[in-house]
């Protein structure tokens, strides 16, 4: 089984309660599943692990069945790295467990809204995918877009708003009072690899007096006049009457030159008939994309949270606010029976309060964004990432005290939330660790200092990417040569280098990219959002060959690989050798063989073009000539391949990494098998093999780090051992360690990480269950007996027994006062350690 280890994170996407009971609490992560909690949010546990979408745009709890629970899925939130859904789910039974009732194309979920007595009454806000698509995939996926309802159940929807071609649903709200009283808003947006597109004509809002039946567009009477966005919606419980409305608009003017067509918020105060401009403070939706949601108190008609870079609040209609604190929110929900009750998600995970708001419960969750996983080689070894919202990690595979990886065994080891964090494996002191904007910092472990080396000292915040001297990707990355640990690679446009510990940097490359110039403007819409994560022909992948030095391998998000073979001398573009491959994806990876220099091979991404297919390619002649090898992998919205990895031991033996599963191959890609296991299905953003322990580590975009501890068995198994009736595997080497103190995790706590097993893993296969006793014996090298392991519930397939490294437990009591003089050795009760070599095992 696949163990979780840390660290803690991060983002949460939507929240919701069980109104009236002060208990029960869920959670939808961007990309790490629901999660429940039954005792006021101390403890949670994941309750959907097991479905194929993880990332939670929509949660929603009946008013009149507390049992009946809808996830949508696909977040609305949007920034470059969001992960999208394959409809509603929704449970009978408290969140235990989930059918899933279709809308498999909307992508996104921005809002459900349940009828407060009919629990089959829904409606569901469906954003669409958003993305842009290119000639090649015509128009991309089917969308189904616009505001749907339900009124069995989600047995069968029907769409009764459409904003439309170009735009979606991103918010419904109910009249509690009068249910066939709607408010909805229509989104027109775009994103591309290269940008988003945020307004248009079809962004609206929108009321229905008969349930959703028939809908008019509400224009004039003060709403704004101009091109709308991102729209937000709220209706008071206390008076239905007044509704609230965060509007996208073109407005970025001081004040006192808004009216009533500019700004940020407004209010109606007689059910949606007349508007009025009551704020224009753009902190209300610092980032409308990103943000724009609020939560109107159920109790007080004056009183609304706003949901952004900062938690504020009003309680005078939205005149005026003050802040509460917290960064980057996206979700409240306010118990409709118990107001002082509360929780807001935020990219801090969850915050609860039960008095309104004077204080706040921050519980430490399991929902961590990491963009890579490395490992050191210490004995145990540490993993190292940066993680989104949050800072870089490193911490132990192993605290070697037992139980349980506590949450303060992670530490940040320099760089930011984005970007790679590479250890130097022969120092194990040094970490290279990324951050946006093309910071690089290198980061001393053993004294905690980290001096920032970046590439140019420059921050290209806030322009655009063809304004800038060298485009550095949010992910931008590094590589330390296999060869040389003195030497380091950083990419732009360009594979810049260091072999001076950062303090000077060479170019050996020209511009690698297409460097299209028209993909390399300002972006955002309405609102400008210049940040690195939209910056196009930029460098997403650097790798040299473990085998000869100077092999450089490189790829691009606009779709280019590029290879020197002396060491960036001269660069050839092996591009239009790849055999159907379209314009303008992201190289996500590239993996050179570890067994022949002139293998390579690639993962490339077209997600954010509205193509979901996976594409990975293996090139047997330095990029001559190159082979699909994903005709074999499974489709579906989440076959986007992030990362190929060849296995250290065999020849042929990889691992695949997509939006949702990892898998395995033997035969160089021809075939993959499934090896999800346990593995939530969070996006696999990266894998790694650990050589000294032998075990395969995934960087999961959403659920933090997991091992695969001991793939040992998986290496050396062939047809010959699965046409066996057992057969025993080649143990990897056991590592002896002295037990430490450690701090302990608290009981239940869903952050803490599990160490492995102790002592040394043995691993075989049987053909069918076997009848009678089953036993694993220890031998020494004279072949006397040392252990006998006795073994239960062996299925057939793959089974392990741990070994914990001792003979048998001594039968002789032991004396509780030793005799006066003694010099014995006390054994104990754990039983003599055998010598560390020699011996061997039998089944």
């Amino acid at each position: 089984d696949f163990r979780y280890v840390g660290p803690v994170g991060n983002r949460v996407s939507a929240v919701v309660g069980e109104p009236g009971n002060a208990n029960v609490y869920y959670f939808g992560a961007a990309s790490g599943g629901v999660f429940k909690s039954e005792d006021a949010g101390h403890t949670w546990r994941p309750v959907f692990d097991d479905q194929e979408a993880q990332s939670i745009g929509a949660l929603a709890v009946a008013p009149s069945d507390p049992n009946v629970v809808w996830a949508g899925t696909g977040e609305a939130f949007i920034r470059s790295n969001v992960s999208i859904g394959n409809g509603v789910y929704r449970s009978t039974d408290g969140g235990e467990s989930w059918s899933h009732m279709g809308l498999e194309a909307s992508g996104r979920v921005g809002r459900i809204a349940i009828h407060p007595r009919d629990p089959d009454i829904v409606f569901v806000a469906a954003v669409g995918h958003l993305y842009g698509t290119l000639d090649e995939f015509a128009d991309g996926p089917a969308q189904q877009r616009g505001l749907y309802r339900t009124t069995d159940a989600g047995e069968t929807w029907t769409q009764v708003l459409s904003g439309g071609p170009n735009s979606g649903a991103i918010d419904i709200m109910m009249n509690p009072v009068n249910p066939r009283i709607l408010f909805a808003a229509t989104w027109q947006m775009r994103m591309w690899t290269w940008g988003r597109e945020s307004g248009g004509p079809e962004s609206g809002l929108w009321m229905s007096r008969d349930g959703g039946d028939s809908w008019t567009r509400l224009e004039g009477n003060g709403l704004p006049r101009g091109v709308m966005g991102k729209i937000g919606l709220g209706v008071s419980p206390d008076d239905p009457d007044r509704v609230y409305a965060l509007i996208e608009t073109s407005s970025n003017t001081a004040f006192e030159a808004f009216d009533d067509h500019e700004g940020t918020l407004w209010r109606s105060d007689d059910g949606g008939r007349s508007w009025r401009m009551v704020n224009a403070d753009h902190a209300l939706a610092q980032r409308p994309l990103y943000y724009t949601r609020m939560a109107v108190a159920p109790d007080d008609v004056d009183e609304v949270h706003f949901m952004s870079t900062a938690h504020t609040k009003s309680l005078d209609g939205g005149l005026t606010f003050s802040s509460i604190g917290g960064g980057d929110n996206h979700d409240m929900w306010i118990d409709p029976l118990l107001p002082d009750r509360m929780i807001v998600g935020n990219d801090q995970g969850v915050k609860i309060s039960t008095n309104r708001g004077r204080n706040w419960y921050r519980p430490l969750l399991p929902i961590a964004q990491m963009y890579h996983v490395f490992t050191d080689t210490k004995v145990p070894y540490n993993l190292y990432g940066n993680r989104q919202d949050g800072a870089s990690s490193g911490g132990p595979s192993n605290t070697l005290s037992g139980g349980t990886i506590p949450i303060g065994a992670f530490r940040s080891v320099g760089g930011c939330e984005s970007g790679f964090a590479v250890p130097d494996t022969v120092t194990n002191d040094i970490v290279w660790s990324g951050c946006y904007e093309g910071i690089l910092d290198r980061h001393q472990i053993s004294t905690g200092i980290s001096r920032t080396v970046s590439v140019w000292p420059d921050n290209p915040e806030g322009w655009a990417a063809g304004d800038v001297r060298y485009r550095f990707q949010w992910t931008f990355p590094v590589h330390i040569s296999p060869h040389d640990n003195e030497t380091v690679y950083a990419g732009s446009q360009h594979v810049h280098r260091t072999t001076d510990g950062g303090q000077s940097w060479q170019l050996i490359s020209p511009d690698l990219t297409r460097n299209d110039t028209t993909r390399q403007q300002k972006s955002g819409g309405l609102t400008t959002e210049d940040v690195s994560p939209t910056y196009a022909s930029v460098l997403f992948a650097i790798t040299e060959s473990p085998i000869v030095p100077g092999l450089i391998w490189t790829g691009s998000n606009d779709g280019l690989v590029q290879v020197t073979r002396d060491n960036g001398a001269s660069w050839t573009d092996v591009t239009g050798n790849i055999p159907d491959l379209p314009e303008w994806g992201t190289v996500s990876n590239v993996e050179p063989s570890r067994f022949n220099p002139a293998v390579a091979y690639i993962t490339v991404d077209f997600h954010q073009l509205g193509h979901n297919d996976p594409y990975v390619y293996r090139t047997d002649d330095y990029g001559a000539s190159w082979h699909s090898i994903a005709d074999d992998v499974p489709r579906s919205v989440f076959s986007y391949a992030h990362v190929i990895r060849e296995d250290p031991t065999r020849a042929g033996m990889l691992y695949l990494g997509t939006e949702n599963s990892v898998y395995v191959s033997f035969d160089d890609g021809e075939r993959w098998l499934p090896l999800q296991g346990d593995l939530p299905h969070a996006p696999a953003y990266w894998l790694t093999v650990q050589s000294h322990f032998n075990d395969l580590v995934i960087g999961t975009y959403g659920r933090g780090f997991w091992i695969l501890d001991d793939i040992t068995a998986i290496q050396q198994m062939t047809d010959e051992v699965m046409a066996s009736a057992v057969h025993l595997f080649e143990p990897r080497p056991a590592y002896r360690f002295m037990p430490r103190e450690g701090a302990n995790s608290q009981p239940g706590d869903p952050a803490a990480g599990q160490n492995p097993a102790s002592g040394a893993s043995i691993n075989f296969y049987v053909s069918s269950p076997p009848e009678g006793r089953v036993r694993v014996e220890i031998l020494t090298e004279d072949g006397d007996l040392v252990q006998q392991l006795p073994l239960r519930g062996v299925r057939a397939g793959l089974n392990r027994v741990m070994w914990n490294l001792r003979y048998p437990p001594s039968s002789t009591p032991r004396l509780r006062t030793p005799a006066l003089g003694h010099s014995h050795r006390d054994v104990g009760q754990s039983g003599w350690r055998p010598p560390p070599d020699g011996g061997s095992v039998r089944p």
